[in-house]
């Protein structure tokens, strides 16, 4: 698959981005770049292969090498609030974001 300028335009207009004419050349050859990746990535034979849906189903029934879950470092919540505009009970306050 290979996109055209009159593509990189259309597809610009429909994402509401205002692209200068540069800027159009150099995403329509970065595109197709990766259009390019893509049907290389399917040129491979992949008959017989069972998808995996997490990297650990490889694994099986083999134990994972997991270290243990210690505290490294300690609790510095008061120097790390000093610069806060705003702290009550231990926890930043912020500006309503939404109303």
């Amino acid at each position: 698959m290979s996109l055209t300028l009159t593509d990189i335009d259309r597809l610009a207009h429909l994402a509401r981005l205002g692209l200068q004419p540069e800027q159009s050349s150099r995403m329509c050859s970065q595109l197709n770049d990766f259009f390019g990746i893509v049907e290389k990535m399917r040129a491979v034979d992949t008959t017989g292969i069972v998808p995996l849906a997490h990297p650990v189903d490889v694994t099986g029934t083999m134990a994972l090498r997991l270290r243990d879950d210690v505290v490294s470092e300690p609790n510095q919540r008061e120097a790390n609030q000093q610069n806060a505009p705003a702290v009550e009970s231990g926890l930043f306050l912020v500006p309503k974001v939404i109303e």
